[in-house]
């Protein structure tokens, strides 16, 4: 796990304002210098004829050689690389029986290798999460990959005739001739989604490499090519004996692969089904968990984690974050994120990777679970709302104007208006915070940012031939899992230097998700139940066949609560807000709130959080952050 930056092209000197005769060198450093808490043990740039490159090191496996940027034998070829590959041992086997000479034991030098052997489609050969970039000296050619699913981050932007790339966004920010503008159109799809869901980042002209996605740089041109999509496949033959037992042989063999490395690997371990599958079934010994302690309470399941690791021989380091903590720490939280998101558990991310970083460097997590086994309860959606399918388009669509005029509130009123929409029209992922409609209202100016219908209409075609919930996953698997899920997963672990490591996120696990039939993934009110079968062999029934909780953050109760509704009417009310909003309603919001009359939690923390992050990126907020 690594923090990688670079750029190819001629540097234009008259904006760099730096030394002239180390000037490449020079912006490279300044770059890393935004992401060493990625790596902080050992740094080094390559000054190359056509590109520079830079490269801050987590040191996993091969402690003492595998160093980058990493040249091939003949020096035409330099890799940087963030990520592991945990097939690596195999492919350096293969490559080494078609002629390659390995100088070192590392991961990263099988990915150079194969590029060599077999070009673009190296990425077809990788097990494992990366973002990697291959300067081909010879060819005046750039390459770069991202991983299937979106563990590892990958953003560019084209920048005074030079294609400038980097693990994090603040490093491109460093970039000299870069004029950092807000993106209206990207923050306004945030508004929906919790996140930005767009190519093109909240910063204007800095893009995202999405997953499953490559790219070259040539002759002054980016093409952009997809070469995996996670499109689910069902086989309906497949008994439920079948898919539990296929399941349970990828799993082992993942957890095991990703058990490879030269340190210690450790466990979040939430007390939920997922975290404690693998801390069962892994060969470490610790575990960490976090849980809030509010006015109302202790909101975890910090007990019960202890009590799994107590089960299985663990040792479990665990803090309970205060109110008080949370709020303080959410402003350096936005920091490391890069963009906001809405996602309030990030901020619990971030002390449990401070505290797992206190004992080892890595450690694995249980993300993607819900989105490749089915997980969610809103998965469950469609089994209830489709019991009304048998009415005609337009009754359903009268129900469903009949409904909008009922109490909010009043029983029966929230099942007419999802059942009178196709899955298409209500579903945009786990987070819906503002509809389009609701969005547009409260921005000043119209953004000409699509409709959430007309955004994800493609990727709606493209499973056509599947259920409901099946399309639900596969909006999730490309939009909520490496927008939220995985986003604030690297950032929060990084910002500790911590590798975080997704044993379920495993092209082999995969490929045995993806043929589970709709039978084997929700039976009755059970979901992932294939997945729960599996983890019985490992599990207490209890464990297995526990509901899911996630992070519970109380935000709700403390938005009803000084001083934190002063803070943010404050930033309701900001020089910023006014820009951007009709304050005036997001005041409505924090009002109705604050009284009772409506649950806008999720959209009163979704705003207020942007405000901050815009403070912090685009108001100098940066002032005192790590004081």
């Amino acid at each position: 796990m690594c923090g990688i930056c670079g750029f190819a092209g001629d540097l234009a000197s008259q904006k760099a304002n730096v030394d002239k005769k180390n000037e490449r060198s020079a912006v490279v450093q300044a770059m890393l210098d935004t992401i060493r808490h990625r790596g902080p043990d050992g740094m080094r740039i390559a000054e190359l004829p056509g590109a520079a490159l830079g490269f801050c090191r987590l040191s996993i496996i091969d402690l003492a050689g595998g160093m980058q940027p990493m040249p091939n034998e003949d020096k035409n070829k330099t890799l940087v690389f963030n990520g592991e590959i945990y097939n690596y041992q195999d492919l350096q086997k293969e490559l080494t029986e078609k002629g390659h000479t390995f100088a070192t034991r590392s991961d990263s030098e099988s990915i150079l290798h194969g590029y060599e052997e077999y070009g673009e489609d190296v990425t077809s050969h990788l097990r494992g999460m990366f973002a990697f970039a291959i300067w081909d000296e010879k060819e005046q050619k750039l390459f770069a990959a991202r991983d299937y699913f979106g563990i590892k981050p990958f953003y560019y932007a084209l920048i005074d005739g030079c294609f400038v790339f980097a693990s994090e966004i603040k490093a491109i920010l460093k970039f000299p001739g870069y004029q950092k503008t807000l993106n209206k159109k990207a923050l306004e799809g945030y508004l929906s989604f919790q996140f930005s869901p767009y190519e093109e980042t909240l910063f204007s002209g800095i893009y995202r490499l999405l997953p499953g996605h490559s790219l070259t740089y040539e002759n002054g041109k980016i093409t952009v090519k997809r070469y995996f999509d996670p499109v689910l496949s069902p086989d309906d033959d497949l008994s439920p004996e079948q898919a539990v037992a296929s399941l349970k042989t990828a799993l082992q063999d993942s957890v095991k692969a990703h058990m490879i490395a030269d340190v210690e690997v450790g466990a979040f371990l939430s007390g939920g089904v997922d975290s404690s599958y693998i801390a069962a079934t892994f060969t470490g010994k610790k575990s960490f968990s976090v849980g809030f302690m509010g006015n109302e309470g202790q909101y975890s399941e910090l007990s019960k984690a202890k009590a799994l690791a107590d089960i299985k021989g663990l040792e479990n380091y665990s803090h309970i974050i205060t109110t008080e903590e949370f709020w303080e720490a959410m402003p350096r939280v936005m920091y490391y994120l890069d963009e906001p998101s809405g996602d309030a558990a990030a901020v619990a991310l971030y002390f449990v990777a401070r505290e797992a970083a206190k004992y080892v460097k890595v450690v694995t997590s249980g993300e993607g679970s819900d989105e490749f086994f089915g997980g969610y309860q809103i998965y469950h959606e469609p089994l209830d709302v489709n019991r009304l399918s048998w009415l005609p388009k337009g009754a359903r669509s009268a129900l469903g104007r009949l409904a909008r005029h009922l109490p909010e509130g009043m029983k029966g009123r929230g099942y007419l208006l999802r059942a009178s929409k196709d899955v298409e029209s209500r579903f945009i992922g786990n987070a819906h915070i503002f509809t389009t409609e609701e969005r547009r209202e409260i921005l000043l100016e119209d953004t000409g940012a699509p409709s959430n219908k007309d955004f994800l209409r493609e990727e709606y075609q493209k499973c056509q031939k599947v259920t409901d919930t099946e399309k639900m996953q596969y909006i999730d698997i490309l939009n909520w899992l490496p927008g939220d899920i995985l986003q604030k997963a690297d950032r929060m672990s990084m910002a500790h230097s911590l590798e975080v490591r997704v044993p379920f996120l495993d092209k082999v696990v995969f490929e045995a998700a993806r043929r589970l039939p709709l039978k084997a993934k929700i039976v009755g009110n059970e979901t992932k139940w294939a997945f729960r079968q599996a983890a019985r062999e490992v599990l207490p029934e209890e464990v297995s066949d526990r509901a899911k909780l996630g992070f519970p953050v109380p935000i709700r109760v403390w938005l009803k609560e000084e001083p934190y509704v002063s803070l943010v009417k404050e930033a309701f009310t900001s020089r910023t807000a006014k820009s951007l909003f009709h304050t005036d309603k997001l005041l409505s919001l924090l009002e109705e709130h604050k009284e009772g009359k409506k649950d806008n939690s999720r959209k009163i923390w979704t705003v207020y959080v942007l405000l901050v992050w815009h403070r912090i990126f685009f108001e100098d907020g940066m002032n005192g952050l790590f004081a």
